[in-house]
């Protein structure tokens, strides 16, 4: 299993994260917890988006 780094921060009323080694993971959320599971979400989207991507790369490279 591939470790990632999440950061968090506070910024007024709002918590921000993203993921150091994922451009493109960030999220927001009121509270930490709503932000933590709002970046797991998107972290699973880019994921699935990106082996989506790589699939029909090697699909269409071999016809």
């Amino acid at each position: 299993m591939i470790k990632l780094t999440a950061v968090y921060e506070r910024e007024g009323n709002w918590w921000i994260g993203y993921v150091e080694e994922l451009p493109g993971a960030n999220a927001q959320g009121r509270t930490l917890e709503e932000v933590r599971e709002n970046l797991k979400e998107t972290v699973q989207l880019i994921i699935e988006a990106n082996r989506e991507l790589a699939r029909r790369e090697t699909s269409t490279s071999s016809r």
